[in-house]
């Protein structure tokens, strides 16, 4: 990833992604590589708890 101003964020407040951090950090998701996928942030989010969560109810 490229230096701070280059990073992608999620912004919850706006629901949108945004480069470099604007919002106030309780706001955003991410650092991401890119546009796109700061874009499927909430996606990402969603995939990664439910893998979470199996590997909890396994034990």
């Amino acid at each position: 990833m490229g230096g701070p101003d280059e990073c992608w964020y999620y912004c919850l407040k706006h629901r949108r992604a945004e480069q470099s951090k604007r919002c106030w950090f309780a706001d955003r998701i991410g650092p991401y590589p890119d546009r796109a996928t700061a874009e499927r942030a909430l996606e990402i989010v969603r995939e990664r708890n439910a893998r979470a969560d199996a590997r909890d109810e396994g034990n």
